[in-house]
């Protein structure tokens, strides 16, 4: 069993740990622990034969709960009935790494540096070195200490049936030319993520007079008040995708864009495991750690490879603001060019 039930970006993260458990164990039964709303994801993957899903949200409540009790028992009764041979816990807190041990593995996988003492929790700990700073590597390296063998890289999304053409008419329905478009994520669940709004529209605008291209807006129907600056900041028309895809339909809209230019964040994980040009803007967090796995040309950012092993940085030179327009302008040319 792999658990890691969020966050989207961190789980498209870990996509090439699961097949490199396919590829060296070939008749194993993988499981996957995830959170209802990125199951979508992972459904029909082809190196997973199950998804097992965890709601957070109820069973966090299973102190004084009496319905979060129940399904938090019913939960790990299901754990144990399956008898895994290994548990892989990439998220590394406490709620993860109890359930891991809650299964009953005798076999059970996490990062040494787990925070919460959720380490306390492994029979197997596995250390981050400087030549697996990256949480690919990592993943990789924690697979590698179960036996799996030639972990090279590879991402694998799956593709839904109808999902792009049901796109396309969503898309044609807002008047975008469906071979002509590019897509901008300007939320994230991290306020601190988030690159100026009226900054994405400059680029939008440029984009739109140098090259012809429709605008279409990405995101989480949360994230619909940020897409509405966008729109009123931009001088011309901006297609609003925000809230009406699933996340099958997410991949096939950023699978087809000219370009891709995103706060670090779930679709702009997306676009990078897709091979889609990608610009991606970073503040505080490391993209040493983060960024789209082997495309540092498609990061902008304040010194990107020279952070060490931090997650994140309070130093105020790595501000999302920082970066200026043209830098990330100049990044969407070198990528369309590329």
């Amino acid at each position: 069993m792999i658990i890691k039930p969020s966050s989207l970006g961190d789980i498209v993260l870990a996509l090439p740990a699961l097949t490199a458990l396919r590829r060296s164990f070939g008749q194993a039964n993988i499981s996957w622990l995830v959170r209802p709303e990125f199951a979508p994801l992972l459904k029909n993957h082809p190196h997973l034969n199950d998804i097992i899903l965890f709601d957070r949200k109820l069973l966090g409540k299973a102190w004084r709960h009496r319905r979060a009790i129940a399904c938090l028992l019913s939960l790990v009764g299901e754990l144990r009935r399956r008898r895994f041979d290994a548990v892989f816990d990439f998220q590394g807190l406490f709620r993860t790494a109890s359930l891991a041990w809650l299964s009953g593995c005798k076999n059970r996988f996490g990062m040494k540096n787990a925070r919460e003492f959720a380490h306390l929790f492994y029979t197997h700990k596995v250390s981050q070195e400087a030549d697996c700073i990256h949480l690919v590597d990592y993943y990789l390296r924690i697979v590698r200490a179960a036996g799996a063998s030639g972990c090279s890289p590879e991402f694998i999304l799956p593709v839904e049936a109808g999902a792009a053409e049901s796109v396309k008419s969503k898309l044609v329905g807002q008047g975008v030319e469906v071979q002509n478009y590019a897509v901008f994520i300007p939320g994230s669940a991290r306020a601190d993520k988030c690159w100026p709004v009226e900054r994405f529209a400059s680029v939008a605008d440029k984009l739109r007079s140098e090259f012809g291209f429709s605008i279409v807006a990405a995101g989480t129907l949360q994230e619909r008040g940020v897409v509405a600056n966008l729109k009123e900041l931009a001088s011309g028309p901006i297609a609003d995708m925000t809230g009406l895809t699933n996340l099958p339909e997410l991949a096939a809209l950023l699978r087809s864009a000219r370009v891709v230019v995103s706060n670090d964040t779930g679709p702009g994980h997306i676009a990078g495991a897709l091979g889609t040009p990608l610009v991606m803007i970073f503040g505080r967090s490391n993209p040493a750690r983060v960024a789209p796995y082997g495309r540092k040309d498609c990061v902008v950012g304040i010194d990107p490879w020279g952070r060490g092993l931090e997650r994140n940085s309070a130093d105020p030179k790595y501000h999302i603001t920082a970066i200026e327009v043209q830098q990330v302008y100049q990044k969407v040319l070198d990528q369309l060019r590329a």
